[in-house]
């Protein structure tokens, strides 16, 4: 535990710098960390005596990582010079005496005429901005955004139109990191704007406020863009609605996988006979799995129980006959393409790594919540999030905000609570059989008229001197996706998409709006506030007295009985039926727990994961990482919250979750070989040291040899558990869905760990809820089981004596995993599994 005094010093300094508020009840520790800082490439202010190198908190952030669960109290000693861990995140006075720069700007808003703000920078560059009106602090951020992520507005804000029309195919956030360009059709960009303009106002006076906000802002990144390069076309409502696009495909949705578990669910039935072939399908996709961890135990219903295989309005799709229709990107080879055809989905890999921990009430030392997050974005440089101070009449809040943002700050916190995000992957998009009709593959039946399909020209995406046309068809629903053979009748159906949050993705700054003017004075508010968003997320809140979450999106409420995880009959009788209530979806707040933790995991007991979760939410996660940590201490302070994120972050989940299952299985046969056995020493040693792929001494060698040998045999191992009763077409076809590894650096969200937990423990005749329909390791066969897993463990023997050059397991070695920032380098920093938009540690009314 954090000594006292050490405690009393270091509230004592945050304090003491903190900017006076009307609560009395301070924050005793603001602290945050931003990997990739403020400085970017290009920016003015980079030569400022006093700004820090712009590699500083990437640095920092990686300090950390070595330490494991073993950190010193200075953690918590906020840095001034960049040779710490965290610096501080409290919001300062104008005046004071530590800024490295000031600077005045000053403007025309549309809607409140003459404004101005002073921006002030930090040692971090991070800028501080300060005026007497509302106004005049929104003109300053979006003066500051213009200067600060201009090579993010450069890259994004045409290619961001793809995410508010759903190109096929394609997502926002890789045409920008893939350094694309794409030209949009004049025509298709009035259409996109104007919806979300009037699906703005439709918000009444809120609403109002939003638009008026992004014309403020809008004018402050105009006069900056007007100083410092006005022959770039001015900034325009259009840009500010692709910006938050990008944000809800990259982070905010969820579903729209239907297409490649209905061919996974044909090619099992075709193996298995429809109705085994069905019930082996619901034990892979683990809709709803009563062991899966949950963010509280409180049980929320969304759906209700359906069938697979007959559900009304299923259209299942016979395996091997879909063909896409997604754009190809230029320069993209065949092979490229068909490997996406594989997952045949549409939207994308999202980002699944975001994190938070919060403690309160009787787990905490101080009896107050203890907060430690962040959302996961990726490691990104030029940073597509940056950090600000806005201070204001109405505004007095602290922590990173991005270019989409109108001056409202996305994550952070005020005098006295934070809040985060992670994405909740609400299922929020779903495919629809389009029935073919005229002899045509462009008229479909709908409400009993034949109707031709819509054809789009979006425009044209460049790379170099390659481009390609951007075009599509679209249905009542949304783009068409690609064509399939209907499973039932051998005809051939058009696959298309329809996504409950389009034309409303910048709605969801309704929101941020709230937080950023003050109006949250409760855990209850934030809940009011967190619900006005169409996007999928998890939002998380903490004051001096109250912890909270709330799972938000627009989701749907489907026709009685269909399954929401396979395309549905699109003729027109199986439509939504409005949205979930806000008092349905999950929410909590002041658990009796005490615990609030959420690792993307499923939010509540009872609540289904969506389809593009698929198998993804068993019974151990990576979440129970950061469980396991904090229950290592009955009352946890601070430090020790933050001690648990940190050693979650390097820990293998095969081996802290799932090792002691494995091992049993192996103990029901016999070792082939005193390297196996010595092998399993090895790997039983690593989980009784904590299971961690930490690099402690630098040597650039991660410390356990059980670190490689798991990396070497998984593949084998995963094999042994599931392909004997599968076999390689289906298994081939699975890992599609659910990629076999999670190994370090892809996030270890998902993996077959989870499958074999469960089947494993069926076989060895132990209690399992949800058991599966099956048996599949050793086709049921336990000795069968044991052999094939010793076998894999020995084959990863024999291949790394003569790779290592030994054969002693305990001197094999792996290199450090290293992870780099894309698509300028930054820092080569050891791999790590925690936030990297921004890290918040912070603790209230101690």
């Amino acid at each position: 535990m954090l000594p006292k005094r050490a405690i009393l010093a270091a509230a004592a300094v945050s304090v003491a710098a903190f900017f006076p508020a009307a609560s009395s009840a301070l924050a005793d520790t603001t602290l945050n960390i931003v990997p990739h800082g403020e400085v970017a490439p290009g920016v003015p202010w980079a030569s400022t005596p006093g700004i820090l190198p712009a590699d500083t908190q990437a640095k920092m952030y990686d300090r950390i990582t070595p330490l494991f669960r073993n950190l010193p109290a200075d953690v918590l000693t906020p840095s001034t010079d960049g040779n710490g861990y965290y610096k501080s995140a409290a919001l300062l006075p104008e005046n004071d005496p530590s800024f490295k720069s000031s600077q005045t700007v000053s403007g025309t808003s549309p809607t409140a005429g003459a404004v101005s703000a002073t921006i002030k920078r930090d040692a971090y560059g991070v800028p501080h901005i300060y005026s007497s009106t509302d106004a005049g602090a929104t003109f300053g951020a979006g003066y500051v955004v213009a200067t600060d992520q201009g090579l993010l507005l450069t890259q994004a804000r045409y290619n961001g139109i793809v995410g508010l029309i759903d190109l096929p195919g394609v997502q926002a956030i890789d045409l920008i990191l893939g350094l694309y360009n794409f030209k949009p059709n004049p025509s298709l960009v009035k259409q996109v704007t104007d919806l979300q303009t009037k699906n703005i106002e439709a918000a009444g006076a809120q609403g109002r406020q939003l638009l008026n906000d992004i014309d403020t802002y809008l004018a402050g990144m105009n006069a900056q863009r007007e100083a410092t390069s006005p022959t770039t076309a001015p900034y325009t409502r259009t840009d500010i609605y692709a910006l938050n696009a990008v944000k809800s495909q990259f982070l905010g949705e969820g579903g729209g996988n239907e297409t490649a578990q209905a061919l996974f669910l044909n090619q099992l039935q075709k193996k298995f006979g429809s109705k085994n072939g069905a019930k082996m399908f619901a034990d892979l996709q683990g809709r709803n799995d009563p062991e899966a961890a949950v963010t509280t135990t409180k049980r929320f219903s969304w759906g209700g129980t359906v069938r697979t295989g007959d559900a009304p309005g299923e259209v299942g799709l016979t395996a091997g006959t879909f063909k896409n229709t997604f754009i190809r990107l230029p320069g993209a080879r065949a092979s490229s393409a068909s490997a996406r055809a594989a997952s045949v989905g549409s939207t994308g890999l999202r980002h699944e790594a975001s994190n938070i921990l919060i403690v309160s009430g009787s787990k905490s030392a101080t009896g107050k919540p203890l907060f430690v997050g962040g959302p996961q974005i990726g490691y990104n440089y030029p940073g597509l999030t940056m950090e600000m101070q806005l201070s204001s009449p109405s505004f007095n809040v602290e922590g990173v905000t991005s270019a989409p943002f109108p001056g409202y700050m996305l994550i952070g916190h005020g005098a006295n609570y934070a809040w985060t995000l992670t994405s909740a992957d609400g299922d929020i998009i779903d495919t629809y059989a389009e029935t073919l009709c005229g002899g045509s593959k462009t008229k479909y039946s709908y409400k009993g008229k034949c109707k031709s399909m819509e054809k789009v020209d979006a425009g044209t995406i460049t790379k170099g001197s390659s481009s390609v046309k951007a075009a599509f068809l679209r249905t009542v629903h949304g783009p068409v996706i690609g064509y399939a053979k209907n499973a039932k009748t051998g005809k051939l159906v058009a696959l298309s998409q329809k996504r409950s949050s389009y034309g409303r993705e910048t709605v969801d700054q309704l929101f941020n709006q709230d937080l950023t003017y003050g109006r949250v004075h409760s855990a209850s508010d934030f809940i009011k506030a967190a619900a006005k968003t169409p996007q999928t997320f998890n939002s998380f809140y903490a004051s001096d007295t109250q912890s909270a979450f709330y799972t938000a999106g627009a989701l749907p409420k489907r026709a009685s009985g269909v399954n929401p995880e396979l395309p549905v009959d699109g003729r027109g009788s199986y439509e939504w039926r409005g949205e979930l209530k806000s008092s349905q979806h999950p929410q909590v707040v002041n658990p009796s727990s005490g615990y609030i933790v959420n690792w993307n995991n499923k939010p509540a007991a009872g609540w289904p994961a969506s389809d593009s979760r698929f198998g993804s939410e068993g019974g151990i996660q990576r979440v129970n990482m950061l469980n396991g940590e904090l229950r290592r201490y009955p009352k946890a302070t601070l430090l020790q919250v933050l001690a648990s994120a940190n050693a979650a972050a390097t820990e293998d989940v095969r081996e802290t979750q799932f090792w002691p299952t494995l091992k049993k299985m192996l103990a029901k046969g016999k070792s082939p070989s005193a390297q196996a056995t010595a092998i399993v020493k090895v790997l039983d040693d690593w989980y009784t040291a904590g299971g961690s792929r930490v690099d402690s001494n630098l040597d650039g060698k991660i410390d356990n040899p059980g670190a490689i040998i798991l990396d070497t045999a998984w593949k084998k191992i995963a094999t042994a558990g599931l392909c004997d009763k599968l076999g390689s077409a289906a298994c081939a076809s699975l890992s599609a869905l659910q990629p076999i590894a999670s190994a370090p650096p892809g996030g270890q969200y998902s993996g077959w760990h989870q499958y074999m937990w469960k089947d494993f423990r069926t076989e060895l005749g132990q209690s399992v809820k949800g058991k599966y329909s099956t048996k599949y390791c050793g086709d049921g066969s336990v000795s069968t089981c044991s052999k094939e897993l010793w076998s894999a463990l020995a084959s990863a023997g024999k291949s790394l004596s003569s790779s290592q050059g030994t054969t002693d397991p305990t001197k094999w070695t792996e290199k450090t995993t290293m992870v780099n920032y894309t698509p300028l380098p930054l820092f080569n920093m050891q791999y790590t599994n925690k936030p990297t938009g921004i890290h918040q540690v912070m603790a209230f009314g101690q």
